[in-house]
């Protein structure tokens, strides 16, 4: 949980340099993934200045830390897929990347469970079509009959259910607050700078564009982000040479302060960044006589989640009140704990915004994952990565994330959003 063992305190977080390469406003996970990717690519300890500015010292408020903690590969585009995929790899093999000396070893309390997901008559061939795609990109998974998942899980009530499927491997949950701390504590001991303040505003340097429609554009390139410090009305201006805007939920409101969205209506300028915050509650609930170690991450056909947390009889779920495929009695359930965080939810298409805007060539985007951001998060940081210092992609393509599709109105549709 948040505001656990780890002090902001320790972390000095003082005024920000004046002079930095590249300046990350968000200091959640992805924001934190990318700035250990750069100063990995960069291999000089110094070659690189990154500076990473969150604007909430405790966390309190972090969609990271306040999510579940789901990792998984059953999704119906294969940049979804990849992406987790990848993530989850890197999580397997978490001190080979994340390990700092004289530090103690990173652990995710990674639970390898799996997802299951249940599919009604009307859903099933979608089912039946993500299969197919998750298996050619890689991903261990399998379909199971009605008669084949009570045979396995003989606490299911599987009436309504056509069609399961199971994440074989690389599938589970981990502990967010686990993996936020260990990209924090490697990307600052490799030299990254770090900063509690709020951006609230840059000061750029403006030309106009025409396009071939014959729109004249104002396109900003950014000098300077300014910061201003916690409890103060004192800001410092920050000169950079790349910012990436991985501030989650808040990421809609940063591109408006570059004019992004204030536009014409029928004009580039006048497209907003469609990311904006939706609260998601979260519940524990306590059930003594609950099924226990084989619990996988259950998703039924209405979008209702559920999984085990901890040995204790306590679950997690979205909405408590719905867990109708346990077969026991709704009365044996009591909330023992709830919670809410803030997804940055894509309104257009819901999935991942990667890349530049054509009007602030300078500016990076890295959000909009709709609950997907924490899972990806060791793959975006190294696809922006890529971006920035290579000009492109070279792990994994992810030019159907590019905020072209929006301006184009070209949206690509994710069927397992949860």
């Amino acid at each position: 949980m948040p505001g656990s063992d780890w002090s902001p305190i320790e972390l000095t977080p003082g005024l920000p340099p004046e002079r930095a390469d590249v300046v990350i406003v968000g200091g959640g996970v992805v924001g934190w993934s990318i700035a250990y990717w750069l100063k990995m690519k960069a291999r000089v300890r110094d070659g690189l200045r990154v500076l990473v500015v969150e604007k909430d010292p405790t966390y309190s408020q972090a969609s990271t830390v306040l999510s579940c903690g789901g990792i998984r590969q059953q999704f119906s585009l294969k940049e979804n897929i990849m992406l987790s995929l990848f993530s989850a790899h890197f999580m397997k093999n978490i001190n080979n990347h994340l390990c700092v000396v004289n530090e103690d070893p990173v652990d995710l309390q990674f639970n390898h469970s799996g997802y299951l997901f249940l599919a009604s008559e009307k859903s099933a061939h979608i089912m039946e079509e993500n299969y197919r795609t998750q298996r050619y990109v890689g991903a261990k998974v399998a379909l199971l009959s009605p008669s084949q998942l009570k045979e396995r899980f003989p606490w299911m009530n599987t009436e309504g259910v056509a069609l399961a499927s199971l994440g074989l491997e690389n599938e589970g949950w981990f502990d967010p607050w686990s993996l936020l701390n260990a990209l924090r504590r490697k990307a600052v001991s490799m030299g990254v700078y770090q900063c509690f303040g709020e951006v609230t505003g840059f000061k750029c340097a403006a030309n106009l564009a025409e396009t071939t429609d014959g729109e004249v554009l104002n396109v900003q390139r950014i000098k300077y982000v300014n910061v201003r410090m916690p409890n103060s009305l004192e800001y410092q201006p920050v000169e950079c040479a790349v910012v990436v805007n991985a501030a989650g939920a808040n990421s809609g409101k940063i591109a408006s302060m570059l004019g992004i969205g204030l536009g014409p209506k029928e004009s580039v300028s006048g497209v907003p960044l469609p990311v904006e915050p939706r609260k998601r509650f979260v519940y524990v609930v306590h059930c003594p006589d609950g099924p226990g170690l084989d619990t996988p991450f259950l998703i039924d056909y209405s979008g209702v989640y559920c999984r085990r947390e901890g040995l204790g009889g306590n679950y997690i779920t979205g909405i408590f009140f719905q867990m109708k495929h346990f077969a026991l009695t709704v009365h044996l359930f009591q909330v023992s704990n709830a919670w809410a965080g803030f997804y940055d939810y894509n309104t257009f298409d819901q999935n991942g915004i990667i890349g530049l805007h054509p009007l602030v060539p300078n500016m990076y985007f890295a959000t909009g994952f709709s609950g997907h951001g924490l899972q990806q998060s060791p793959a975006v940081g190294l696809a922006v990565a890529e971006l920035i210092l290579d000009g492109g992609y070279k792990t994994i393509d992810l030019s159907a994330l590019d905020l072209k599709r929006i301006l184009l109105q070209e949206p690509i549709l994710e069927s397992n959003i949860v």
